[in-house]
């Protein structure tokens, strides 16, 4: 037997939290559920009846290898420092904090910079032996595919190489407890016939595959013609965009209207890319960035000799778009003097040059947008009555982010591919709870600000790992869940109740405030054997947080 004894888990429980109210469970950053094994039986019993025995494995086995994978990038954060083996055997603790199975280590060899693994353990109270016999009878060979896949996924992902474990004993057959054997795939000589159970290729993704020549096919059908520069599916998004579809094969002039941030220059591009002006110019001006003594000679044109200064005749942006799109973004924030003569371009179809007294058609289809209210700048004398109406022919408005939550996601994706690009970094993607936080904030500056927070995360999340919310937020990011946590008796307490005994506590004792932040963080920073990332996370305060009270403690102030 091995000598291998588990460090306690006090740091893996902490992270565990149940927010009731909200109808949540954390673990970390991750979503977690608490299911019946009932219910997991019947899904079981249902993928056996159904696909057959193998292809149920299959899922089964490639269901616990993500989990196992998930699994390792928390056991490597939060024993970020500690031994090898202390880092390792968080995999088996929080399997069995998640209840899956009792993990006994029987042995464990493990070098991760060679990759050389050998390990081998007994499982108790199997809950997929359990319930295979309950639902089949005892039978001929193991069954506990899902808590295979996540061994090898765990290990896997730990040592940086496919790790093959193998369940050579299973209760299911009659034995006592369960026995795998952990190592490296090209050492086991029947790898062959265990690996397909880890593949994609399946009968999942000849449905999958079908499902998408289906979907494929219904947007041929609709004629979805969605540019790739918008992302949404809300009721508020299919509105907005099918107004544009429908203004796209027409030359009438659009008003997008929206908060700062909504993405109407995204619009406008999206209108102009479909329309039969695609092939010639997009030019955008935002009106608010020009100072209004340069507005018209920046719009019209301006001929040489025009003012002091106008060395040269040159074209305006009417004229640089010829053929295709302006769009003209803070519209409202034209002076009186510029809106007569955008009137004029609107109703004859020309433009005069500053200092030029010659007329020049021109053939230009007109976006403007604005984020003001235009009818009360007519009504306050900013705004020319007769121009509003020439501009609001087909008004178009498109809803702030906090009205499309359900954006955010794919959204995030997208952005998540851009910026990774762009500063050459990889991430793993946003974490559950990062996301939660995302599709929560009111979003005051819109899709602009949303990629601000995007950028930052990638920014500052270390290669290869998962965006969490002190990644995303300057400020600490206010949860107002109602948080019970597992105590060290394995029940759940009442994070308030707690909190409100130990103050009683620690007003009883005598013992300072200033003296009880150090010693506090002087003990989280040793339960996390010196990492101050995982002393942070212990505290639930990020690692700046940390840095600072160190900082300020290490001063004296």
């Amino acid at each position: 037997m091995s000598t291998t004894r588990y460090p306690p888990d006090s740091d893996l429980r902490n992270l565990v939290r149940f927010c009731a109210d909200k109808g949540l469970i954390w673990l970390d950053e991750n979503r977690m559920l608490l299911m019946h094994t009932a219910a997991l039986s019947a899904l079981r019993k249902e993928l056996i009846d159904s696909v057959g025995i193998d292809q149920a494995r299959r899922i089964l086995t490639r269901m616990g290898y993500a989990s196992g994978t998930r699994d390792a990038e928390l056991a490597k954060k939060v024993r970020f420092g500690r031994s090898e083996q202390d880092a390792f055997v968080a995999g088996p603790q929080l399997h069995m904090l998640e209840g899956s199975v009792i993990v006994t280590p029987v042995k464990i060899e493990m070098d991760v910079p060679s990759g050389h693994f050998s390990g081998e353990f007994l499982w108790d109270n199997s809950y997929e032996a359990e319930v295979h016999v309950r639902e089949y009878g005892q039978t001929h060979d193991p069954v506990c595919w899902m808590q295979i896949g996540y061994a090898s996924g765990y290990t896997s992902a730990f040592m940086g190489r496919f790790i093959l474990f193998k369940e050579v004993e299973c209760a299911a057959t009659g034995r006592n407890q369960c026995r795998i054997v952990g190592k490296p795939v090209e050492e086991w000589p029947d790898a062959h016939e265990l690996t397909p159970y880890y593949e994609a290729d399946s009968i999942l993704n000849h449905m999958l595959e079908l499902r998408g020549q289906v979907d494929a096919l219904r947007a041929s059908i609709e004629g979805s013609r969605q540019p790739q520069n918008l992302i949404g599916s809300s009721p508020g998004f299919r509105r907005a965009y099918s107004l544009i579809d429908k203004a796209a094969v027409t030359q009438v002039t659009v008003l997008l209207l929206g908060e700062t941030g909504v993405g109407k220059e995204r619009f406008a591009r999206a209108l102009h890319d479909m329309s039969r002006r695609s092939a010639n110019p997009f030019v955008a001006v935002n009106c608010a960035a020009l100072p209004h003594e340069l507005i018209e000679s920046e719009l019209f044109g301006v001929e040489k000799g025009a003012f002091t200064g106008a060395h040269a005749s040159r074209m305006g942006k009417f004229e640089r778009a010829e053929g295709g799109t302006l769009f003209l973004d803070e519209v409202g924030e034209l002076p009186l003097s510029a809106q007569a003569k955008l009137l004029r371009v609107l109703q004859e179809g020309e433009i005069e040059r500053l200092g030029d007294e010659r007329v020049r058609k021109i053939n230009v289809r007109l976006v403007a947008a604005t984020n003001v209210d235009l009818q009360a700048a007519v009504k306050a004398g900013r705004f020319r009555s007769d121009l509003f109406y020439r501009l609001n022919v087909y008004p178009v408005t498109i809803p702030p982010l906090r009205e499309r939550l359900t954006d955010i996601p794919p959204m995030v994706e997208a952005m998540l591919h851009r910026f990774s690009a762009l500063h050459d970094k990889h991430v793993a993607g946003v974490t559950d709870k990062a996301m939660r936080a995302l599709k929560s904030y009111a979003w005051p500056g819109n899709i602009r600000e949303l990629e601000n927070i995007i950028e930052r995360g990638i920014i500052l999340t270390p290669q290869n790992d998962w965006i969490e919310i002190e990644h995303l937020f300057a400020e600490s990011y206010d949860n107002d869940d109602a948080e019970h946590f597992v105590d060290a008796a394995g029940s759940l307490a009442d994070a308030e109740v707690v909190l409100g005994n130990l103050c009683s506590r620690v007003i009883e004792s005598g013992v300072g405030l200033d003296a009880l932040e150090e010693a506090l963080i002087q003990h989280a920073v040793r339960e996390s054997g010196g990492n101050l990332s995982g002393a942070a996370r212990l505290l639930r305060i990020t690692r700046p947080q940390l840095n600072y009270r160190l900082k300020k403690q290490s001063s004296g102030q």
